[in-house]
């Protein structure tokens, strides 16, 4: 089988099974892929002894008939990702050498189930970015080119977007808080789950918002993000948010039967200013679904507008807690300190120097929110607002919807350097579609869908009920079925 790094989970599972090729081949062919797109910057550790070795050992399994679906399937894994004894370091300069003792429990249960790691992805730091473009390792770069123009894969999973679409790896796992996994799926073309919060475990995962964070599977298909979500999700006792739930077989429920499905359409995204090839997507993927037999419904979610505030209050205090940690006491990055400076200033020093600009806006931001005399202004009222968008959401639910269709960002992906460091206002409204969904704990899916005037790839995000990731998936489905996005990057790198 040639170019065996392009097959899907599905494919590559049926390919091994009935013995027409090996995970050591599969994952000798990412290799090889990976060694040669550097100037993308996806990987930024990368691991081709334990990969090998974990692939001899799924061969083995296979062989034996002990295999489940991921067994084999060589992987990347975001650099939030604690791996041990591998390089974790969330993309950030305090983090520098630190090799976790222990493995995440995502990760855990991918190796469980046979999947082979490649190596660590490229990402914003600390998960903070909507570009991919505050890494301490550089940016990462979008596959998908327009003339000579260097674009983002999106953020912060953009190394993982960035290397399953241009197949240096069959899947990726990704981490959500505000968008970071469907943002950067919508801007490459590929398939991004954010799971109900609470469907796999954060253990392991280094924080960022602890009661927005949730990890998920970034794949070439819905089919594969099925197989890869039902590997990673589990209860996990050492995640207190972790929910004490069955893990269904996701892709048993891919019928693509959508009939007398209720599919709601949230008058509230229909933005000032929005580009007409987004609202062009966005009516024909409601089209799409109504052709597949679903009715479409006009819905009202209310408190919308007030979600972005909200989230970038919320996100940078929890940020600001969970940041507090870095401090050059015990691991990571330590300052060189002067004569005469004592633990006060090693603190300040190791901090100024270790976190990028983003990180050390979100940290002043979450601590000014948090502070004596703001608290309640500021994060009690975003806490309120938070209530008031997930019983929008419950009371759209209560009346029948049974899942909600947006677009997954106001634009397709920009170019590298145009909107980083000038306005970063301007790159928080790419969440602008995406946040609602972490405030409310619900799961959310961006599916490709089109392509932009320039040929760059669109995507269409289905929202659905907690807990229903089986019916969210076959939903989108049925939508990658009718919208029949094949298109692939041209290989430049």
């Amino acid at each position: 089988m040639s170019d065996l790094n392009k097959l899907t989970i599905a494919e590559a599972r049926d390919a091994l099974r009935k013995g027409d090729t090996t995970s050591v081949e599969l994952t000798e062919a990412c290799l090889t892929q990976i060694e040669g797109a550097g100037a993308l910057g996806a990987f930024v550790h990368k691991t081709p002894e334990i990969a090998l070795e974990q692939a001899r050992a799924a061969d083995a399994r296979i062989k034996s008939g002990d295999a489940p679906a991921m067994c084999g399937i060589p992987l990347g894994i975001k650099d939030l990702f604690c791996t041990k004894g591998v390089p974790s370091q969330a993309a950030s300069g305090i983090l520098e050498g630190f090799k976790p003792e222990y493995e995440s429990t995502v990760t855990q249960n991918l190796f469980d189930a046979g999947s082979v790691m490649l190596g660590k992805l490229n990402m914003d730091e600390f998960a903070m970015g909507s570009s991919n473009e505050t890494s301490v390792y550089g940016n990462a770069v979008n596959p998908w080119k327009v003339d000579d123009r260097q674009l983002t894969p999106g953020g912060s999973s953009g190394g993982s977007a960035a290397a399953v679409a241009a197949d240096l790896c069959l899947a990726a796992t990704g981490t959500d808080t505000g968008g970071s996994i469907r943002q950067p799926a919508a801007f490459t073309g590929i398939v991004g789950l954010k799971p109900t919060y609470g469907r796999c475990s954060r253990w392991g995962v280094v924080a960022f918002a602890s009661s927005l964070d949730q990890a998920g599977p970034m794949t070439k298909s819905v089919r594969d993000a099925a197989i890869m979500l039902g590997a990673m999700a589990g209860h996990d006792p050492k995640d207190s948010t972790s929910a004490d739930l069955a893990v269904p077989d996701f892709e048993a429920l891919l019928t693509g039967d959508i009939k007398g499905k209720k599919i709601g359409i949230p008058a509230e995204y229909r933005m000032e200013g929005m580009p007409a090839e987004i609202e062009k997507l966005w009516h024909d993927g409601a089209e799409m679904l109504r052709a597949a037999g679903a009715e479409i419904v006009d819905i009202s979610l209310p408190h919308t507008k007030y979600a972005l505030p909200a989230y970038y209050v919320i996100a940078p205090a929890e940020a600001s807690s969970n940041l507090a940690r870095y401090d050059g006491v015990r691991y990571g990055h330590r300052a060189k300190l002067a004569q005469g400076d004592g633990i006060t200033e090693m603190y300040e020093k190791t901090r100024a120097e270790g976190f990028g600009h983003e990180v050390q806006r979100r940290v002043m931001i979450g601590t000014y929110v948090l502070s004596a005399g703001f608290y309640d202004a500021y994060y009690n009222r975003a806490r309120k607002v938070r209530a008031l968008i997930k019983r929008d959401f419950d009371e759209v639910f209560a009346k029948g919807i049974d899942a909600i269709l947006t677009p997954a960002t106001p634009s397709a992906a920009f170019g590298l350097g145009e909107m980083a460091e000038a306005d970063p206002v301007q790159m928080y409204l790419n969440d602008v579609f995406t946040v609602t969904v972490n405030l409310a704990g619900l799961p959310g899916i961006s599916v490709p869908a089109g392509l932009s005037a320039e040929g760059l790839p669109l995507g269409l995000q289905l929202i659905g009920r907690p807990w229903e990731e089986g019916d969210l998936l076959n939903s989108a489905y049925a939508l990658e079925q009718a919208a029949g996005f094949v298109s692939k990057p041209e290989k430049w790198w």
